[in-house]
């Protein structure tokens, strides 16, 4: 069995702020989450972090990790995919360190992560709207440019992802032409 201290604190010190550049608040989450984790293991397992071993991380003990972060703790589906986010991220860390740990890398990092209702706005106010328009900078190319993709986007209702996609020949530019009377001029 593999001792986990010394690949956590690898992983922790080195790694995150060093090898992969994460800010100083992702290194401390990613830290705290592996404190939450370690004492629910320590607990269940009846051993001591400094004790544990990282064969005893199994996809069954982390899926009762995170059913108790959602249900003891009260943390919502966001917090637990966070928590699950930095267990994957070391288990992928340690893929290329432990060969022996390959496999349970792997059914570890195929736990899902649980659907998140995300709040969408419903609508903008005619003032929430006027200031999205008014935010690109009109002597900038930049923000004539910005501005004009607003302007349509707002006009057409279009998802920003049609936006993106759409070609210069896919225009009609007769109708919007004889459109372009029926907007109230913005002030």
């Amino acid at each position: 069995m593999t001792a986990l201290a010394p690949h956590l604190t690898a992983f922790l010190r080195e790694h995150l702020p060093h090898e992969r550049r994460a800010s100083p608040h992702t290194c401390a989450a990613y830290a705290y989450s592996f404190q939450l984790l370690l004492c629910f293991a320590a607990a269940r397992l009846r051993t001591t972090p400094s004790g544990m071993k990282i064969e005893q991380l199994d996809p069954p003990l982390l899926l009762a990790f995170l059913e108790h972060i959602e249900d003891g703790r009260g943390n919502s589906a966001g917090t637990r995919n966070a928590r699950l986010a930095a267990i994957k991220a070391f288990f992928r860390f340690l893929e290329y360190r432990l060969p022996s740990c390959l496999d349970q890398a792997r059914r570890i990092r195929a736990i899902p992560m649980k659907k998140v209702d995300e709040a969408l706005v419903s609508h903008l106010s005619r003032d929430e709207m006027q200031a999205l328009l008014d935010a690109p900078d009109p002597r900038r190319v930049s923000g004539i440019r910005d501005r004009a993709m607003l302007h349509l986007a707002f006009a057409a209702w279009l998802r920003v992802s049609e936006l993106v996609s759409l070609r210069i020949d896919q225009i009609d530019r007769q109708t919007v032409a004889s459109s372009a009377g029926l907007y109230p001029p913005s002030s």
